[in-house]
């Protein structure tokens, strides 16, 4: 107790200074606007601070917990755009148009319907596997298409299953020809999108016109001629400058494929002035 009224003694008069000092500073800033609206100013800012960096902590602690939802946001979105990029490739064409254009061109030719089990469109070589093999009559050099066009051609068999070389192979190399003028290349593919093609050596005289149709030539013995491809994307000048190099825009959405049929298909004896050679699963030399 002495010890108390000694500090008390010794310090007595600092504390009723600050009390002073205290009730003065409330008295003034209470009664007097100009010193209160300053006082709350100078406040707030110190408040607001205090405030921002306690929600910067906040933030920080959460980082994890916010890169989760972004990285969802983000596929779902990415989700979302392939949706609409495969919608807008499906109106770029008319699907049941092209379906009713396929069957009248493989009428009479027998087809063997399949079953993709395995497929691939990321690779450079890219392969498909059909549920249909030597039992049901599949040989390799067999035709392979579905409803939107030519899938590719039947490379190896087995006896339930075969392995298909679809167009989006490096060493496949189909004959074709644009319909509206019928001059002919053959369609590359040259990696990248699965969605593009090429044809190469079209004649820089000829007229080419963005949009326009390319389909099978028929010189072969693996597809009918007429069977849809896809169509021009863009006209480009070859290295040489001598010759269009073409960008096809796919009709097959390679990506989503899962019904396919094999044609029996054999083209009709016949003397080809320009010697052209047949559809390959291997790439002109």
């Amino acid at each position: 107790m002495n010890n108390l009224l000694d500090w008390i003694r010794t310090w007595g008069h600092w504390l009723t200074f600050l009390l002073l000092e205290t009730i003065s500073l409330v008295l003034l800033l209470r009664f007097n606007a100009y010193q209160g609206s300053v006082w709350f100013t100078q406040a707030n800012a110190v408040t607001g601070s205090v405030l921002e960096w306690q929600h910067r902590m906040i933030v920080y602690t959460h980082l994890a917990e916010v890169n989760r939802q972004l990285t969802e946001v983000n596929q779902d979105l990415q989700s979302e755009v392939d949706v609409l990029r495969h919608r807008l490739q499906e109106l770029e064409h008319d699907s049941s148009q092209t379906e009713r254009a396929l069957a009248e061109r493989l009428a009479g030719i027998r087809r063997i319907p399949a079953k993709v089990v395995a497929n691939s469109v990321r690779d450079k070589d890219n392969l498909i596997t059909i549920n249909r093999g030597e039992a049901d009559g599949v040989r390799t050099e067999m035709g392979v298409v579905c409803g939107t066009g030519i899938v590719g051609i039947v490379s190896q068999t087995g006896r339930h299953y075969s392995i298909v070389l679809p167009i989006l192979n490096s060493h496949s190399s189909i004959s074709c020809r644009l319909k509206k003028t019928e001059y002919f290349g053959y369609l590359k593919w040259e990696g990248g999108s699965p969605l593009r093609a090429f044809i190469d050596d079209i004649p820089n005289h000829a007229t080419v016109e963005k949009g326009e149709m390319v389909e099978t030539s028929g010189f072969s013995s693996v597809f009918p001629p007429g069977i849809f491809i896809g169509k021009v994307r863009r006209v480009l000048i070859s290295d040489d400058g001598l010759s269009y190099k073409l960008e096809i825009g796919l009709s097959t959405d390679f990506a989503r494929l899962t019904d396919v049929s094999v044609i029996d298909w054999k083209a009709p004896e016949r003397t080809d002035a320009n010697n052209q050679p047949e559809d390959s699963t291997l790439s002109n030399p």
